[in-house]
This record gives C-alpha cells, sequence and structure tokens, in this order.
C-alpha cells in the first residue's frame, strides 16, 4: 500500500487473501475467486482486525480483500493495515457505509478500490480485473532499472574521527540532493550511531538477521528498516554490550544483497575492524570513503589501510577525506607530510566545526542538513556528488590523471620509514 522501497516484487507470495466478517460475504466471494484461478480456502473470516494480525507475521498476498464492516473508525484501521502489509499489495475495501467522502478518503490512502455490500458479482469481477492489470503494470520504479546501484563504504582510519557523521550526511545528501532511495546500513552492531544521528529508534532489524540469517529476504528489508524519509532508511542496532556478535558474515552479505534490491544507493558504515574479518563485504563497493584525522596514529592507520584496498579490492574507488581539522594550523602532522606519508593527496578538508556538530546533535539532523548554509562544509556536497559521478558512469568518473586517486604503495619503504619523515608539531614550552 505504502511506497515500496522495491516496487513490483510479487514472488513468494499468495495471489489472492480474503478477510470478511460473514459468511454470506465469503460465500459471494469464493466462486468469483474461483473463477479467477485462486483458491476459495483464502478467504477467511475474522475483517480487518483478522488481517492485520495474520500480516504482521506472514507475507501479504498480491491481491487482498478487507471487510470494514465491523471496523468503528474505518481510515485509521486502513492505516494500521498498512503499517503491517507488504508494499506493492493492491488492497480492495468493502463495507456497508455508503459515503462518498469516506469512499474518496480510502481511495486516497492508497487502496484500489471500495465496495458496498452486498457484493455484486459483475462489480466484483471487474474489480478483480483492475487489480491484477494494476499488478503488471509498469512501476514507475522501473524507469530507473537501468542505473547502476551505488554502493559506498564509509570507514575511520580512527575511532573520533567522524567516520560515521560523514556517512549519515553521505545518505542523506544521496537521498534528499540526488533523490535516490537510500539505505544507510551501520555495521557496528554494539555501539552505531546512525540511527542516533537521525532521531530514530534503531530496532532489532540487525540483530535479528545476524541471529536468524535465514529470514533475510526482501520482506524482512522492507519491515526492518527504520525510514527517516520517504527516500531514505536505516538498519542500525544497539546490541547489549554482553552479547558478542555471533557470525560468520554471511548475514551481513546476505544484507548487503537484498538492500542492494530494495534501494539505488546503499552506504555502509563500515567499522575498520571489519575490513579484517569479513573482507568479502568489500566485494560490490565501488567507492570507499577514507575518513582520518592529521596525526601520527592516523597516517599510519591509513596507509594500512589504502594499501589493503590496492590488495584485496583494486576495483574500488578511494577517496580521502581529512575530518575535522583544527583552524589557525595546530596540527600534530602538516597536510603536505601527511599526504607524502600515504603518497597521494587528500581530497577533501573539512574543518571542525563544533558549533554546527552541536546544532545538528541536537536537531537529529544530519551534518551535512544542518550546515547546509556553513562554507567551510561545502565539501560533504562535493563528496556525495563525485560518489555519484563513479557509480554512475564509471567510464567517465574523475579520474586523477596524474594518479592521486590511485593508492600506489608499491614505491618501496617500510610504513616505519614512510612515518619518520613526519614533521610532528609540538606546542613550545615556554621559559
Amino acid at each position: 500500500m505504502n511506497a515500496p522501497f522495491s516496487p513490483g516484487r510479487t514472488a513468494h507470495r499468495e495471489p489472492f487473501v480474503a478477510f470478511v466478517c460473514d459468511e454470506a460475504t465469503a460465500e459471494s466471494l469464493r466462486p468469483i475467486a474461483i473463477e479467477q484461478g485462486w483458491n476459495p480456502e483464502k478467504v477467511n473470516k475474522g475483517g480487518l482486525r483478522n488481517a492485520v494480525q495474520t500480516l504482521s507475521v506472514s507475507a501479504s498476498p498480491n491481491v487482498l480483500l478487507v471487510d470494514l464492516s465491523e471496523s468503528g473508525d474505518p481510515l485509521n484501521d486502513i492505516n494500521a493495515l498498512a503499517e503491517v502489509c507488504e508494499p506493492g499489495t493492491v488492497v480492495i475495501a468493502t463495507g456497508q457505509v455508503n459515503d462518498v467522502r469516506l469512499y474518496r478518503d480510502l481511495v486516497a490512502s492508497g487502496i484500489q478500490d471500495y465496495l458496498l455490500k452486498p457484493l455484486n458479482p459483475d462489480v466484483l469481477r471487474e474489480t478483480f480485473v483492475q487489480a491484477q492489470a494494476a499488478l503488471s503494470a509498469p512501476k514507475q520504479a522501473d524507469a530507473t532499472s537501468e542505473r547502476p546501484h551505488c554502493a559506498v563504504a564509509v570507514i575511520g582510519t580512527r575511532g573520533g574521527v567522524g567516520a560515521s557523521t560523514l556517512a549519515t550526511s553521505i545518505s542523506w545528501l544521496l537521498s534528499e540532493k540526488a533523490g535516490r532511495s537510500t539505505a544507510l546500513l551501520d555495521l557496528d552492531v554494539h555501539f552505531g550511531t546512525g540511527a542516533l544521528a537521525l532521531d530514530l529508534e534503531p530496532g532489532r532489524g540487525l540483530t535479528d538477521a545476524i541471529e536468524n540469517p535465514s529470514r533475510i529476504d526482501g520482506l524482512f528489508i522492507e519491515r526492518a528498516m527504520v525510514k527517516a524519509s520517504d527516500k531514505l532508511a536505516v538498519l542500525s542496532a544497539e546490541a547489549p554490550i554482553n552479547s558478542p556478535v555471533m557470525t560468520d558474515g554471511a548475514a551481513f552479505f546476505q544484507l548487503q544483497e537484498e538492500i542492494r534490491g530494495a534501494f539505488e544507493c546503499t552506504v555502509v558504515d563500515l567499522p575498520r575492524t571489519m575490513l579484517v574479518n569479513y573482507p568479502h563485504l568489500i566485494t560490490d563497493v565501488q567507492v570507499a570513503v577514507l575518513v582520518t584525522e592529521l596525526t601520527l596514529a592516523a597516517a599510519r592507520d591509513a596507509i594500512r589501510i589504502l594499501s589493503w584496498f590496492k590488495s584485496n579490492a583494486p576495483h574500488t574507488q578511494m577517496i580521502v577525506v581529512a575530518n575535522r581539522v583544527p583552524a589557525g594550523g595546530q596540527l600534530e602532522i602538516s597536510r603536505k607530510d601527511f599526504e607524502g606519508s600515504i603518497e597521494r593527496k587528500i581530497d577533501y578538508l573539512i574543518p571542525y566545526d563544533p558549533k554546527t556538530a552541536v546544532q545538528a546533535a541536537k536537531l537529529g539532523k544530519p551534518l551535512a542538513e544542518a550546515g547546509k548554509s556553513v562554507k567551510g562544509l561545502a565539501p560533504l556536497a562535493e563528496i556525495a556528488e563525485r560518489v555519484i559521478a563513479y557509480t554512475d558512469a564509471a567510464e567517465d568518473a574523475p579520474k586523477d590523471a596524474k594518479g592521486k586517486s590511485k593508492v600506489d604503495t608499491g614505491k618501496g619503504g617500510s610504513l616505519l620509514g614512510r612515518l619518520s619523515s613526519l614533521s610532528i608539531k609540538l606546542p613550545s614550552k615556554k621559559k
């Protein structure tokens, strides 16, 4: 009923199910169902309440007929049905109230048609024909089906560099500015902040997926994702810290596969330890955003992570972002020395802006949204645009003609040797 994340998916569904309040309606419905090639046993007693209870634990059919005769507030009850009804289902309502305003409100809420009782066989046949035509009609999302899926991983060189903040902002920009349905997958199972940054409750979707990978399918994704807006949804968790993650990584990989079929873009907030434990998560990632700070420890880990990508995922385009850079040049390592150590340029530099960061946290908004008028945060939008450019037209994507976009760690020299040439700026002691 609602705008689907994966429109038109009809596999593994019953073609027709009905929930009616009285036997007379059931008897008039069964022969018409047989004519359509449907199972007459799928005509159930119980009305709308039974429909909500049943569909909350099972997949909804392609065509659903519900009886509103026992409903005291049909509009609110239809909205309750929409919460459990799988998107893409064609819903037909029937009832005893002959009210044009009610009919218009019900149709506006997303149902296909509203039929008065007692049911007229000819009208019922025509309605079912229209329902099946609606199912087979081209979906609006089909126009974008040829557009390649955009998969981005955001990784921090160290804890606290702001990788999660950037992941949330990139997700928001892809959904709001680029207009693409986007999923934010926060794989920090115990301490993830993806939902928190958007002022949402994370739910149990991610932990359920880890505990029961066999449950992961399109319907699971649609119900587990927490919607932040019409085009942005989050899958996050706050698992108890006394419950270690016991998985071989198959659940994470399967989640990515299902999300790929349901959304146009996937942004994975990927803790760096995942590269060690589950390297297959990068298999289908086209762009990796490496978020760092200008410190000695971050330089060491940036070298190691860039080298890992060169060896294990050479197909992935790398974007290096120096985040939370303090003003006034008070840096542990200069930008020039940092770039020399990692043997490539920093693509974007984002200044430290505590005022905007605090405002974003208070409002429950991404940093890119709260600071959209802040000049220093303009690189956030540029990063999102570059991600789109890479994924939409790989052959024409921005290339570093001078080799800047390539991770070149094969120039010789040890990690210690590269770090030893850095100029570390320490505050001088006053006499």
